[in-house]
């Protein structure tokens, strides 16, 4: 599955291929990426919206935009993006979750074209690219950044999303969230995390420029939850430098 030179881990790709046939189910294996969808969404509108001065009430503000969304898993991220009018391309490690994206967004109608692969497999520019918990799954996060980089187009906007190497990470993630079977065993390897300035710094090398970060924060009685403290989860906004 993996190339000398590829970014594809095949033990991470094997891991989520185990759990394509739940991905959907709100209450399976996936639960907490269901809860953790309409956050997502909501920020990366608030970055397309302020960086390209769309009108906020659109209903279709990716109308004419080509959306790449890398690590696309199941099809969680890339449905919503296509039904804001973005001609959507997504592309994973495991063929397991792609064959089931494609079912599900045919079950809906949607017109999305799913792939199997790694960033190093991506051909042609897109306006939105999306990376969202995928950069501490891969085998060289340098080589992917740049990948990404490669990807986006002149004007483009790249919004990836990734947690923080902190021991309240450690705490929240694996001792709880994986112990208690809440995410699945096996899901995060901490040392694997990446930190909000070595992040910027990949980023540097590869070309782009950081615009926004925001981090992602969770409690039992508020869930998922968008603001400043990058110590559990955040996102990066960047484009071409």
């Amino acid at each position: 599955m993996a190339s000398a030179t590829g970014t594809i881990d095949p033990r991470e790709a094997a891991h989520f291929g185990r759990q394509a046939a739940d991905w959907w189910n709100p209450r399976g294996s996936s639960a907490m990426l269901h809860r953790l969808g309409p956050v997502r969404l909501r920020h990366i509108r608030g970055q397309i919206d302020r960086a390209w001065n769309l009108d906020e009430t659109s209903r279709r503000p990716l109308e004419g935009k080509r959306v790449l969304d890398v690590g696309c898993g199941a099809g969680l991220l890339a449905e919503p993006l296509a039904r804001l009018g973005g001609a959507v391309t997504g592309i994973d490690a495991a063929p397991e979750a792609v064959a089931a994206a494609r079912a599900h967004a045919a079950a809906q109608g949607l017109e999305i074209d799913y792939r199997a692969g790694g960033i190093e497999d991506v051909a042609g520019r897109f306006d939105l690219v999306t990376a969202m918990e995928v950069i501490e799954h891969v085998s060289d996060p340098a080589a992917f950044v740049a990948g990404l980089a490669g990807a986006l187009a002149d004007d483009g906007l790249l919004v990836l999303s990734t947690p923080n190497r902190t021991s309240r990470s450690r705490l929240l993630m694996i001792t709880l969230g994986e112990g208690l079977g809440q995410i699945p065993r096996g899901t995060h390897d901490w040392d694997r995390c990446i930190a909000p300035d070595e992040l910027r710094t990949l980023f540097a090398a590869a070309g782009l420029e950081t615009i926004d970060a925001a981090g992602l924060d969770w409690s039992p009685t508020r869930g998922f939850r968008l603001g400043a403290d990058l110590d559990l989860n955040y996102f990066v906004t960047a484009g071409r430098a």
